[in-house]
């Protein structure tokens, strides 16, 4: 599979796949926790609330990990293993953007001070279990 291959396969299973797993370091060990996942092409968003042990964990160290894509039908499930870096934004385009009514058990709306949004930029994505060809790194 060539590069752009990859790309769309990746782009593919983020588009069908919006829970995975982020782990941030949290006293030089990981942390794990399920999130809901939003991207625009191949950079991750997802929502969280700025009072988070994860917001601090990013603020100390932004190196994140997230697992995206395993469907539980079985050991041939297609998934992604992406490092990156998290950026917290508070801003409000990028709340906005990301707003939508299942947050509303968390926040007040999208102008809640509490609402930020973590950016994923990755810096590694590994296509993981294609049927085909095995793990595959996508050049970033």
């Amino acid at each position: 599979m060539n590069q752009q291959e990859l790309k769309e396969k990746v782009l593919s299973v983020l588009k069908e796949n919006k829970v995975g797993t982020l782990a941030t370091v949290k006293n030089n060990k990981p942390h794990t926790r399920y999130m809901t996942f939003f991207n625009d092409e191949l950079t991750l968003f997802t929502a969280t609330s700025r009072e988070t042990h994860k917001t601090d964990e990013i603020a100390e160290n932004p190196n994140v990990h997230i697992l995206i894509g395993y469907d539980g039908n079985g050991y041939g499930d297609t998934y992604l293993e992406i490092e990156g870096i998290a950026d917290i934004k508070d801003d409000d385009a990028t709340k906005q953007k990301l707003w939508n009514d299942h947050l509303e058990p968390w926040f007040n709306g999208p102008d809640d001070p509490n609402y930020i949004v973590l950016q994923i930029k990755p810096n590694n994505i590994v296509l993981m279990n294609d049927q085909k060809e095995g793990p595959q790194a996508l050049k970033l």
